[in-house]
């Protein structure tokens, strides 16, 4: 997510940001809060910085897409949103939510920023 939404808004990532973000898939798969949300929490402070917006208006743009995502959804856990948690990196679980998610955020983003 923070990779795609980064390209489609032209913001340039550092490396070591897309590394510390490896672990975000549901806590590298112990079905914490989903990557796919986590992801856009991260560029949304990366772009709010760059639009120069106060940390209380990037909180609540935060908070609203976790509510958002929620809402359209179901859930922001990983452990609800996949049909089952499974530690086979080749199996692509969240395909269809993942493109999703994707049209979300960016809609998400283009209304808010």
């Amino acid at each position: 997510m923070l990779k795609i939404l980064s390209d489609f808004f032209d913001i340039k990532i550092e490396k070591q940001v897309y590394e510390s973000a490896t672990g975000l898939n549901g806590a590298g798969g112990y079905g914490a809060q989903c990557g796919l949300v986590e992801g856009c929490l991260m560029f949304i402070g990366i772009i709010g910085e760059k639009h120069n917006f106060k940390k209380e208006e990037i909180l609540t743009i935060c908070r609203d897409f976790a509510h958002d995502f929620q809402e359209k959804f179901g859930s922001v856990l990983c452990s609800k949103l996949r049909p089952k948690i499974v530690n086979n990196s080749s199996i692509h679980l969240c395909e269809n939510l993942t493109k999703d998610a994707v049209l979300f955020a960016v809609n998400f983003m283009e209304s808010r920023i």
